[in-house]
């Protein structure tokens, strides 16, 4: 999936995506994408681990930007996020999410997400449901 152009979008102003330190790469298959997050001062919390929440945040928006990616000419937004962490990361460590979709509906696109260490440890497992907006363009 060719995630670039939602990269230039992301890029072009401030957003959450950028505060955190989300880095968002294509792949190869059509039904999946990527995004890599260091963790440190921006998204860890007090005690030096990466935060849950920074977590959800980096799954919710590597889901929305393969969504975008299929649908180019729509808004898509995040209408449920759930997820289980199963192991922490220290500052200094770089995380991965691995997002596959499960489903592509006319409205509604399921995601799973593995986030991972850079051992390759499960991290956390994430599922994002999208709402997908046609815009008036489209």
């Amino acid at each position: 999936m060719n995630v670039e152009r939602i990269n230039k979008i992301i890029n072009a102003k401030p957003n959450l995506s950028t505060a955190l330190g989300m880095e968002f790469i294509s792949t190869p298959e059509d039904d999946t994408c990527k995004a890599r997050m260091r963790v440190d001062e921006r998204n860890r919390q007090p005690f030096g681990f990466l935060s849950g929440g920074a977590s959800l945040a980096l799954a919710e928006n590597v889901a929305g930007v393969g969504s975008c990616a299929l649908c180019p000419k729509c808004a898509c937004v995040g209408i449920e996020v759930s997820g289980s962490h199963v192991k922490a990361v220290a500052e200094g460590d770089t995380v991965t999410a691995y997002a596959r979709l499960l489903h592509r509906g006319k409205t509604l696109h399921v995601w799973n997400i593995d986030i991972r260490d850079t051992a390759g440890d499960l991290i956390s497992s994430v599922r994002v449901t999208n709402y997908v907006i046609r815009t008036k363009k489209s």
